[in-house]
């Protein structure tokens, strides 16, 4: 990172335990270094035991993510940059329209059979990456899951987390793999639209279709980073946790360009 991108990802670091006086000691290493590390990991896609010797050992930089992601920590890291790069762009921190859609990836030989299932319909084995973003493209909610899993499936439990989260959303666009009882789930229990957005019989070719393109966008920043072109985490939570440290770098390069 240049040092404007450090002055940004300070500030929205989360606070240690010990400074809040819940106990514990300082931690034994710089902050810049362990999250530099994470961001090479991620963007360059190398393995753990690859880490360069610049930065940390790779099992201090593993126990770092594995921390933050048990914790919670890296999902309070992504919303505190989130937050600020709505803010710069003169929205409010709380979103109130979002777009949901799924990306089926291939799967590692490392990722467990319990945890990777087939997609007919894109022809994949491995998993798939449910999303939802507000309508500047930034990640609201993240859910991973077998790619066997349908699209309606696993839409219930991820607008439940969306409205739990953002209570301010009063609507979502989805395509037409969104159909059926899932509607009525959103209107008549989460208390919002789920607005569908679907292409029409004369189409012919690629279209861009509204709202849509938004959420096909934010899969394509994802797929910059190395480490998203694949799936090779052994757990769901790591592969959504490699999604957040992927957005935050899209967000904190965006919040260093403007002027503070």
């Amino acid at each position: 990172m240049s040092d404007a991108e450090w002055a940004v990802v300070r500030d929205a670091l989360p606070v240690p335990g010990w400074l809040k006086g819940r106990g514990g000691q300082p931690e034994g290493y710089c902050h810049r270094q362990m999250v530099d590390a994470m961001r090479y990991l991620v963007a360059g896609g190398i393995t753990w035991r690859a880490m360069p010797a610049d930065f940390p050992a790779w099992d201090r930089v593993y126990a770092f993510f594995r921390r933050w992601r048990n914790k919670g920590l890296v999902a309070e890291f992504h919303d505190r940059l989130r937050d600020r790069v709505r803010e710069a762009a003169g929205r409010d921190p709380e979103p109130t329209a979002g777009i949901i859609d799924a990306q089926s990836v291939k799967a590692a030989s490392s990722v467990p059979a319990a945890s990777r299932g087939f997609d007919g319909g894109k022809n994949v084995n491995g998993r798939k990456r449910h999303i939802v973003v507000d309508t500047l493209g930034l990640l609201l909610t993240v859910l991973v899951t077998a790619a066997s899993v349908t699209d309606r499936e696993a839409g219930r439990k991820l607008l439940t987390q969306l409205h739990q989260r953002h209570w301010r959303i009063t609507l979502v666009w989805a395509d037409g793999g969104y159909t059926g009882r899932l509607v009525d789930f959103a209107r008549d229990v989460l208390s919002f639209a789920l607005t569908l957005v679907k292409r029409t019989s004369n189409t012919i070719g690629f279209t861009v279709l509204p709202k849509r393109w938004l959420v096909e966008r934010t899969f394509a920043w994802l797929m910059r980073s190395r480490r998203l072109a694949r799936d090779y985490e052994g757990r769901p939570d790591s592969s959504e946790a490699m999604i957040r440290w992927s957005m935050s770098m899209v967000m904190s390069r965006r919040l260093a360009k403007r002027p503070r």
